[in-house]
């Protein structure tokens, strides 16, 4: 569920969605630092509460999409790659897309309300990715016929691991993180209805051929050991990165 095999175009061709969220990431973080009124667009969607509180409640979206550092950004996009796909493919595209948005939007509004008009500004698509963890947290409790044993091992050590780095480094928005969490949890009993485990879903796309189904794709890796080692190593590179990011976030 969380290895990524394919081509550019066939993730794309795959998980539209991700790909226009990654998208959005990086023109915004290139306008915001490189390009003509890149300030002015930094200054009207930064999350904000004492604007939010004098009605400027556009600001409890935009900053879902924005990033003022390369390791925020390169950071927040490469968790949406590797946690995002998986849940697309259960979800669908518009369930996927709502879920991603109203996680992030109450975690802003839980900063809001909690952090208090004092609070700093922020931004950061954090809030809406530990929105996704959460619906992971569900399906590990509750869906197991959504997520192998293997997987869940290594989604629940990556939360885990995350929820510690929130505490323990500084310039995190812990409020966004952790309501963004239980949000995704709280929404994942309704949004995954009908969902199928992902490799029933899965098709394969090659560059040169046409899609083809392969139902059993997933299910042989699982069998694999060496895919095991890869997914463990990949779990491993994102807790490093929790590490050494953690001032930028």
């Amino acid at each position: 569920m969380f290895i990524r095999n394919e081509s550019f175009y066939s993730f794309r061709r795959n998980y539209p969605v991700i790909t226009v969220l990654v998208a959005i990431h990086l023109i915004l973080f290139i306008w915001m630092n490189f390009l003509p009124f890149g300030n002015w667009i930094r200054a009207f969607g930064i999350g904000y509460n004492l604007a939010v509180a004098n009605g400027e409640y556009w600001r409890l979206v935009t900053p879902i999409f924005m990033h003022i550092g390369a390791g925020h950004v390169i950071f927040n996009s490469f968790s949406l790659v590797i946690f995002g796909p998986a849940l697309e493919r259960m979800l669908g595209k518009g369930k996927f897309i709502v879920v991603y948005l109203l996680t992030g939007i109450i975690a802003n509004i839980a900063t809001f309300y909690l952090g208090g008009l004092t609070y700093p500004p922020h931004l950061g698509a954090s809030g809406a990715i530990f929105g996704l963890l959460g619906m992971y947290v569900y399906i590990v409790l509750n869906r197991k016929d959504l997520i192998d044993r293997a997987n869940s091992q290594l989604v629940m050590t990556i939360i885990a691991i995350g929820l510690v780095m929130t505490f323990v480094n500084p310039n995190i928005n812990i409020l966004a993180h952790l309501f963004g969490l239980i949000a995704g949890a709280a929404l994942a009993p309704l949004f995954l209805i009908g969902a199928r485990p992902f490799y029933a879903a899965q098709r394969v796309y090659s560059d040169h051929t046409e899609p083809v189904f392969d139902p059993n794709r997933w299910q042989k890796k699982q069998r694999n050991s060496k895919w095991i080692k890869q997914a463990l190593w990949i779990g491993f590179g994102i807790l490093v990165l929790f590490g050494l990011l953690g001032q930028l976030l």
